[in-house]
């Protein structure tokens, strides 16, 4: 899903194998897969987005993921 970032494919590689690691080690199925990843995702926007750029960064966020999942 990262378009261009200032991180490496390495560093994107290796955190979303994490991520997939984790989910992977609890046997997450796909609905509980999304709500964690919901979750991380609110707690994300809430915590380390400030309240007048929230509302822009989530909508922009959505546009990019609806995206790319046309794209699949």
């Amino acid at each position: 899903m990262p378009q261009q970032s200032r991180y490496s494919n390495k560093e994107f590689e290796a955190a979303m194998q994490d991520v997939f690691g984790a989910l992977e080690k609890n046997n997450a199925n796909r609905d509980l897969s999304l709500m964690v990843l919901g979750n991380v995702l609110s707690n994300i926007f809430t915590q380390e987005v400030a309240p007048a750029k929230r509302e822009a960064m989530v909508d922009q966020f959505c546009d990019v993921l609806k995206r790319a999942v046309k794209g699949n």
